[in-house]
């Protein structure tokens, strides 16, 4: 199978996949269960959210693995089965994928922070190196280092799938709009910033994930293409900004306005476009229905 990022430079737009989470949640995910656990309690639940992505018509799937890192698992007591669930992970996803689809090891942050020196690099690093190995030998061909906010905890998840695997690398940041106007994540990043530092670190795919819908997904691939006229830009953005109604977090946009958004993020810049929190197939099929027009 061809690399991503090769694909992208012969001209090539891709489709990514939509979010997990809220697919989960509707085959019975309760909040306060481990979402990693169920690659191996309930797997053919996870199963159908990666064949649901597939049907839609995605070129790739992430895995359940978003939290799969030792630190997160530790608060369930699943920090020593941080290889069988990243593993389980991606062979789901593979099974759903095929030999023709691309499956992304899904790897988050690790809720740490190295400013206040709970963790140290050397950990972080040992921590993704661990869990990037494991989702390779499950049967991902890239990793998708996502929803990071700190360069510098980024830079150790790019550095050990470098080091330890030869996993094609995607490093995307979630950015939230300042009330000056300006995009930056909670730790005051910038898009220009987090495209120099992800592609100087090794990173081959940049880009952006959760925090906005495709609105402000389209102006901050304009800030990353401003400093960057070459890496491809993957998109993975909110159905709109969440509402709340009552106890429950909604988000707004319909399959067909995220669809709508499909020409302003490709002469943005955008080469791979998908979803993250509340889309669905549904919303997934519609932007495969927009590359067709």
């Amino acid at each position: 199978m061809n690399k991503i990022h090769s694909e992208v430079k012969e001209g090539r737009i891709l489709i990514s996949d939509g979010a997990w989470g809220t697919m989960l949640q509707q085959q019975g995910f309760q909040p306060g269960e481990c979402l990693e656990r169920w690659n191996m309690d309930k797997r053919e639940a996870v199963l159908a959210v990666a064949a649901a992505y597939i049907a839609a018509g995605a070129d790739m799937i992430e895995t359940n693995s978003f939290g799969g890192s030792r630190f997160k698992l530790a608060f369930y007591g699943l920090d020593k089965r941080v290889a069988e669930l990243n593993e389980a992970a991606a062979a789901i996803s593979r099974e759903a994928a095929g030999s023709d689809r691309h499956v992304l090891g899904s790897i988050g942050p690790t809720g740490k922070l190295l400013l206040t020196r709970e963790v140290t690099e050397a950990d972080l690093y040992e921590a993704f190196r661990e869990q990037a190995v494991a989702l390779e030998k499950g049967g991902a061909d890239a990793c998708c280092i996502e929803t990071f906010t700190d360069l510098a905890e980024a830079r150790c998840a790019i550095r050990a799938a470098k080091d330890h695997t030869e996993l094609e690398i995607i490093c995307t940041f979630t950015f939230d709009k300042t009330p000056k106007g300006e995009y930056r994540t909670i730790m005051g990043v910038s898009p220009a910033q987090m495209a120099r530092a992800a592609v100087e670190a090794g990173a081959k795919i940049i880009g952006a994930n959760c925090g906005s819908g495709m609105a402000r997904m389209v102006e901050i691939v304009r800030e990353i293409r401003a400093v960057d006229r070459e890496t491809p830009i993957l998109i993975h953005a909110n159905a709109g900004l969440p509402v709340m109604e009552g106890e429950r977090v909604t988000y707004p946009e319909t399959p067909e306005t995220t669809a709508s958004f499909f020409p302003d993020l490709l002469k943005a810049g955008a080469n791979i476009i998908g979803g993250c929190c509340g889309t669905t197939p549904a919303h997934i099929a519609a932007l495969v229905a927009a590359r067709r027009q």
